[in-house]
């Protein structure tokens, strides 16, 4: 049997896997049979069939869908939909009552009085969708998520997952017995045993999806191998790797020796695309929204009462797309109505709010805020049309650098600390390698030039993990 290199990128927004048999890479197609079907229903979903979004649905009967399906499954679903909350039983008390004089037999019955509690049931919910998961392994807090009254633990969460991947990838390479398996420097959270926590808990769900010999392997240190074995000639033998991706940003240093290297050292933050397009989203859509703006209603004594609107109560559930769904009922469209009624200058920011709600509309305003970021990459202005909410917002790319100013500053100080730990100055470092969808910000580069000069080069933003996992699975090598 021909031996194959097999490399599996779980990441925090995407996912990707290849093999690799020598000489070749190839991307595995994971989204193919999703795409077709999405274009016939008319959604508009990504293009690139060997990107595959990790996300996870979960339906009242406990089936799941993954990847695209399971985000068009919950835009379907959700859109327009109004939330009914109803109380959740949290006990039952059982008690003996006994009838009086002239009851026959003296019967005794039970009377069961049921204990409610606050209205969090939602009676409508068709199916919970889980993205992000990924963030969540390094936290010991975080052990079993309620999925319609049953618990699910983390691990169960990302298996389907992880079972597509290797489903599809014996599908074009045959049975698969081992695999390297990308991870982060650091996972997200503040928990000081959190890579051993996380890298034990996804351990956990590839045995279950049946990749049973398991090499983890960093993130950057794959992107590295990529470029190496992309480019074998390229002159220098210190490389940086600045790996900025949708839920992390990684970085590492190797020296290579021969046609093989050493790795020097590894650094690693919870910094990502999805950082920076929440700010955006806060930034540029927050105002139009009604935040800032007044919410004046009648008190008990008739006098009109003033106050600030509570945009804060709204502002997390925005953000979090998977769960905008919960504004859509009283306690939250109630003020918003009543801000519209009141006419003024902020009527047409609650118009929008409201729309936002009714229509479920945060998946597609962070559709558009990511297009509208890919815009800026390449030219000096983009605008972020919003026709559905009547939003129509230009920004230059000075003005866009300028609101992404601390997360370029954590960039800035996360390479100080990387040279630091390897014990080298800038011009000792010959080669700095690009990659991760979000290193595609011009600033990003900008700032890696400014301290590096002409030694930035760019990599395949996007896949470089998964297929530089598969060459390191193929020369068996290790971290």
């Amino acid at each position: 049997m021909k031996r194959l290199g097999i490399g599996i990128d779980f990441g925090t927004t995407n996912s990707a896997a290849a093999v690799f048999d020598g000489k070749t890479v190839t991307l595995i197609p994971l989204e193919r049979e999703q795409l077709e079907q999405s274009a016939m229903q008319n959604v508009q979903l990504d293009n690139d069939v060997a990107i595959m979004p990790s996300a996870t649905y979960i339906d009242r009967n406990l089936q799941s869908k993954t990847g695209q399906s399971a985000i068009a499954q919950y835009i379907a679903d959700n859109t327009g939909r109004t939330v009914e909350l109803i109380p959740e039983v949290v006990a039952e008390v059982s008690q003996f009552v006994e009838h009086g004089e002239g009851a026959e037999n003296n019967e005794v019955d039970t009377s069961t009085e049921k204990i409610y509690g606050a209205p969090v049931t939602d009676s409508g919910l068709q199916g919970r969708l889980f993205r992000g998961t990924k963030r969540l392994l390094g936290d010991s807090r975080v052990r079993r998520l309620l999925v319609f009254d049953h618990p699910f633990r983390l691990v169960a969460l990302i298996t389907p997952l992880l079972l597509r991947m290797r489903e599809a990838l014996e599908a074009q390479a045959g049975r698969i017995t081992a695999a390297h398996l990308g991870h982060p420097v650091n996972f997200e959270g503040k928990d000081p045993y959190k890579n051993q926590l996380a890298l034990s808990r996804l351990g956990e769900a590839y045995k279950y999806a049946g990749v049973k010999e398991q090499h983890f392997y960093p993130e950057p240190i794959a992107a590295a191998a990529s470029y190496l074995h992309n480019n074998p000639g390229v002159a220098g033998d210190v490389l940086l790797t600045v790996d900025f991706g949708g839920g992390t940003l990684d970085l590492c240093v190797l020296k290579r020796r021969g046609e093989s290297f050493d790795v020097v050292t590894t650094h690693g933050i919870g910094l990502g695309g999805d950082h920076i397009d929440q700010l955006l989203f806060r930034k540029l859509l927050f105002p139009l929204l009604g935040e800032g703006e007044l919410w004046r209603r009648p008190g008990f004594d008739r006098e009109l009462i003033e106050t600030r609107f509570p945009f804060e109560d709204f502002a997390d559930l925005l953000l979090n797309w998977a769960v905008t769904y919960t504004l859509n009922q009283n306690r939250y469209t109630t003020p918003v109505m009543e801000c519209i009624e009141q006419g003024g200058p902020g009527r047409r920011k609650f118009e929008r709010l409201r729309e936002v709600i009714k229509h479920n509309l945060s998946y597609m305003l962070f559709a558009r805020i990511k297009a509208f970021k890919a815009a800026l990459s390449s030219q000096p202005s983009a605008r972020l049309d919003i026709p559905e909410i009547d939003v129509d917002v230009t920004l230059t790319r000075a003005e866009f650098e300028a609101l992404i100013a601390q997360p370029l500053q954590q960039i800035k100080e996360s390479v100080e600390v990387t040279l630091r730990q390897a014990q080298l100055a800038p011009q000792e470092i010959d080669i700095v390698l690009r990659t991760g969808g979000s290193s595609l910000i011009p600033a990003v580069r900008s700032l890696l030039e400014a301290r590096f000069g002409d030694k930035v080069v760019d990599h395949d933003p996007f896949t470089s993990v998964a297929t530089g996992l598969a060459i390191a699975s193929y020369h068996g090598l290790q971290p």
